[in-house]
Order: structure tokens, then C-alpha cells, then sequence
């Protein structure tokens, strides 16, 4: 077992090198070095580096590092943000306040100010400032509101307020051709960062439905972007497409790739892993602040207010990099503590079919194709010791229960790491390093005539497709992308034998089903940042069966 302050290292370790953080492999990384590294190799860490100072109270060398960014980068929203909980910090209210206006005025959403992390930002509390800006959203969201899951009878909403405060979500159909719909009443605690999810039942399938909510009771908040549509009916043959990828690091010049996955319309989005990018397992503050920030973003919250969105963690969110949790639910005590429900917070996810423990893998089905979603940190062991497991023997079980039941045209097994080895070289931090579990999955497909399966994965920084050849039975089609925000850039494989592999571009993957068709088909297309479509697969079912 990995010790705490061990562990620690590492997360800080992460931080500290931004350069090469993404390829270390966990427990062998250099010793934390000096803090003077190119601080704008990747955004997405500059700012969790300087919060790192502060909390490590190095409040000085936070400060220089953060003018000397922005000596590099004047009118970064995100750097005078951070000046100010420095000054926060600091107890100097008066200081902090300016540096806030001075953030908002260079693009930053009000909302962050009222979020937090509010532990780091006691001393403005009492503050007119403050309590003016909170003021502002007696009656509005800080954050979201996000459409999570959505069946062919029920939705999910999830939102941010900024007190401890009662909502309510009310639905209508367009035209008024079925009974409006309302929530109970859910409560944003302090506990909870002040976030809640609120359900309704009772909906028609493929319904177009409208929504509204209401706080502590006031008027209702509507938006022509708060809309949604119902699955169909569990088995129903359809059309539909969704979107699908990691690796989203905070980076604000590539959020406008939520606005290119809006401009395709997907039923659904889903994200596999390295969502946010926190590496601080150990850190809750650190935890809030990531989530934050890429909640606050208009492009993404346009997005997500119509758009069901159902996601899985990887290392990056979980704990650092290439990181495994161990077989135990308690321990380490930040999996259980920090990393788990802080996660479950941010999400308006389907019900975790985990039971009694923590873990987020579950199922959903959208006419007749069924989704396994699989957490690949939470009980994964070390890949070098004895019988490495990556989903746990109680995970495993819930897999081969689950997997005979599902009757869907196509099956997608969606993990947050790569099945085909080739994706990642000698690496153990895909399912290379697991190869007797992946072996044990794929015989029980084969065993159990389980037809239909296709593989969604992450974590690779780039966009591809693979076909894995099985002796004796049908190939699987592996369509893997990470690197929807993301700087960093992982190689292309064509040379290690991909169908296509993209990495010259921040991309996702684009999947477009129809199961109405004689032959039904699956297509699976790379899309790029800026919209271009590079790269595309079609599927047969009769090539899967």
C-alpha cells in the first residue's frame, strides 16, 4: 500500500511538472523539482501550480509566479483570479476585490468568485463586495444548470447555487401534449459545494420537453437553451448520434470545442476520463477549484443544458497519472474521502450500479444500444504485482451478470484506457497491463455468443480507431479519442497498426448509430476543433456477430 505522504508527493510532484506530467508512469516519478519550469507548456496546470503554492503557504512565490505569467500573458482572467484568493489568503480583502474586478473585466464568469473554493476565500465573506455578488444569484444558477441522465420516461438536472438553497425543476412538453412534470425538492448543501440533482419521472418517450427551475421557491428560470428530448422506448429501433472523448484540460482559448460538438447535435455526450484534470487526490480545495472552472465556461454550460451528458473518471480525475486505488473501499482514505464524492457531486450520472460501495460503473440504453460504463481506477491494482486486477473481483462479477441481459443491436463497453495494446507501447496503464482480465472479458463475450460489442475508450491525446482480430469469432472495433481540450498532443499509430490515428488537432469522436436499417450500422467519424471531419469508420452489425 502506497503511503499517504508518499502518495502526496506524487500529487504535488504532478503539479510541479507540467511539462511531464502526462507521461510519468505513477511511482516513478523524478524528485519534485525546482518550480521555475516553462510555466506555459500547458495551461491547464499553471493555475493549479500557483493554487498549489498557496496552499502549501508559499504565498510569496505565488505572487511572483503569477506576475511573472502574466508579465508573459497580460490580462489573463484566470491569473488575476488567482491573485486575488492569494490576497484572500492574505487577509487583505481590499487587494483581493480588486484583482476579482480586474479578473471579470478580462473575461472571467462571475459565478467563479461566488463558487470559490470558498475555504480559500473566507476573509471576503463578510465583505459588501461578496455579499453583493451573491446577491446576484439569489434567483439564478452559479453553475449549470447540466442535463444528465435521460431515459424514455425520466431526466436529470444538475446545478450550483450560491447558498444553501431548495430547487425545483418543472418540465412541459412542446405544444402542452402532456401533463407538466415537476421535481421534488432538492437542497444545495454546503457539504455537497453547494450543488444538487433533481429528477423527474413520468415523461413521454421521444418528447421534446422544455424546463424550467425554480430557487427557494422564486421565480421560475427558463432559456430557450433549457430543452431536451426523451429516449425512445427501451428496444425501439432509431437514429441518433453522440459525442464521445476525454482529455478536456482547462484551457480557455480550446472551450469553443463545446461549441463545435453543439453545432452536431448529439442526443448525448460522453466522456471517458481526464474530464477535468485535478492530480490532487488529496486535496479537496484543488478538487473544487478544477471542477469549477470548467463549469463557469459558457460553452460548456450551453452545451450541457441540452445535451444529456454521462461520464466516467480516469487517473487524471481520480488521483495523478496512471494511477491505481487499490482493492480496498477505505483505503487509501482520499479515494474514499475526497475523490469519490466529490465526483459524484459534479455529475448528474444514472444511478451507480456499485451498490453499498463506492465505484462509478453503470448501464444505460438509448432505443436498443446498451452502454456499459466501467471505472478503471477505483479497485485497480498494481499492474506489476500478483494477478493485477483493473476492475475488481466485485466490479467483474457485476460484468458478467450484466453483460448476458443486455438484448441491444450494439453493445458499447465504454473504459477510460485503451483494450487494443497497441495504443500505448510497452505501457501498463491500458489494458496491456491487464492482459489475463481483458483476456477473461473477451472469452466470456465469446463464450456467452454475446454479439454486437463495440469498445469506446480514452486517454490516448489524439483520435483512432482499431480493429482487435479474435480467433474463432468476430473482430472488435475499438474507437478511441482524448483530446477534446487538451495541449498535449500524443504520436500518431498508423505505423502500429490503426485504422486512422489524428493528433493534428484538438479532436472528438463523433458516433452516429442506425438500427432501423436491414443491416443496422454504426459510423464512427473524427472531428476536429475547428468542425472538419478527417477520418471515418463504418460498422456493419453483421461484422460483429
Amino acid at each position: 500500500m502506497i503511503s499517504r505522504a508518499l502518495l502526496l508527493s506524487f500529487a504535488v510532484s504532478a503539479l510541479l511538472c507540467p511539462a511531464s506530467a502526462d507521461d510519468d508512469h505513477f511511482g516513478a516519478r523524478p524528485p519534485v523539482p525546482d518550480m521555475r519550469l516553462d510555466r506555459t507548456e500547458q495551461y491547464k496546470r499553471v493555475h493549479q501550480l500557483a493554487l498549489r503554492y498557496i496552499l502549501l503557504g508559499r504565498l510569496d512565490e505565488a505572487e511572483q509566479f503569477l506576475n511573472d505569467y502574466l508579465q508573459d500573458n497580460p490580462g489573463d482572467a484566470e491569473s488575476l483570479y488567482m491573485l486575488g484568493v492569494l490576497d484572500a489568503q492574505r487577509n487583505q480583502p481590499e487587494r483581493a476585490i480588486e484583482h476579482l474586478k480586474s479578473a471579470l473585466e478580462n473575461g472571467l464568469q462571475p459565478g467563479r468568485i461566488v463558487a470559490g473554493p470558498r475555504e480559500v476565500m473566507r476573509s471576503l465573506e463578510d465583505t459588501e463586495y461578496l455579499r453583493n455578488l451573491k446577491q446576484e444569484f439569489t434567483a439564478k444558477a452559479v453553475h449549470g444548470p447540466l442535463l444528465g441522465e435521460v431515459t424514455d420516461s425520466s431526466a436529470q438536472f444538475w446545478v450550483r447555487l450560491a447558498t444553501e438553497s431548495t430547487v425545483r425543476f418543472q418540465v412541459v412538453s412542446a405544444g402542452n401534449t402532456s401533463p407538466m412534470r415537476v421535481s421534488e425538492v432538492s437542497r444545495a448543501a454546503a457539504d455537497r459545494d453547494f450543488t444538487c440533482v433533481a429528477r423527474i419521472e413520468g415523461l413521454q418517450p421521444e418528447t421534446a420537453y422544455t424546463y424550467q427551475f425554480a430557487i427557494d421557491d422564486q421565480l421560475w428560470q427558463s432559456s430557450p437553451e433549457y430543452s431536451f428530448r426523451t429516449f425512445p422506448e427501451p428496444g425501439t429501433p432509431s437514429k441518433f448520434s453522440l459525442v464521445f472523448g476525454g482529455g478536456a484540460g482547462y484551457v480557455p482559448p480550446n472551450e469553443r470545442m463545446w461549441n463545435t460538438i453543439d453545432a452536431l447535435h448529439p442526443q448525448l455526450l460522453v466522456l471517458l476520463g481526464d474530464n477535468v484534470y485535478i492530480d490532487d487526490p488529496e486535496s479537496p480545495i484543488m478538487q473544487h477549484y478544477t471542477y469549477q472552472r470548467r463549469q463557469s465556461r459558457p460553452e460548456w454550460r450551453s452545451l450541457t443544458a441540452h445535451t444529456p451528458v454521462f461520464t466516467i473518471w480516469d487517473d487524471h480525475d481520480f488521483s495523478v497519472n496512471d494511477s491505481w486505488g487499490g482493492p480496498l473501499v477505505e483505503l487509501p482514505r482520499w479515494k474514499f474521502d475526497y475523490a469519490w464524492p466529490i465526483y459524484e457531486q459534479n455529475w448528474a450520472n444514472p444511478a451507480y450500479e456499485s451498490g453499498e460501495i463506492p465505484g462509478c460503473w453503470y448501464t444505460f440504453r438509448r432505443g436498443d444500444v446498451d452502454f456499459v460504463m466501467l471505472d478503471c481506477r477505483y479497485y485497480r491494482t498494481d499492474p506489476t504485482g500478483e494477478k493485477p486486477t483493473m476492475l475488481g473481483p466485485v466490479q467483474m462479477a457485476w460484468f458478467k451478470k450484466t453483460l448476458p441481459q443486455l438484448t441491444g443491436t450494439f453493445k458499447v463497453i465504454c473504459s477510460s484506457v485503451p483494450f487494443d495494446y497497441r495504443t500505448k507501447g510497452d505501457s501498463l496503464d491500458t489494458w496491456s497491463g491487464y492482459r489475463s482480465e481483458r483476456d477473461e472479458i473477451f472469452s466470456f463475450l465469446e463464450e456467452n455468443n454475446i454479439q454486437g460489442v463495440l469498445l469506446l475508450s480514452a486517454d490516448r491525446h489524439r483520435s483512432d480507431a482499431w480493429r482487435i482480430d479474435r480467433e474463432g469469432t468476430y473482430p472488435l472495433y475499438e474507437f478511441n479519442s482524448s483530446r477534446l481540450t487538451n495541449q498535449h498532443v500524443h504520436e500518431t499509430m498508423e505505423k502500429a497498426g490503426a485504422i486512422f490515428s489524428y493528433n493534428a488537432k484538438q479532436s472528438g469522436g463523433l458516433v452516429e448509430f442506425d438500427t432501423t436499417a436491414a443491416d443496422p450500422t454504426v459510423k464512427y467519424t473524427v472531428f476536429t476543433i475547428d468542425g472538419e471531419r478527417v477520418h471515418e469508420l463504418t460498422v456493419k452489425r453483421s461484422e460483429v456477430e
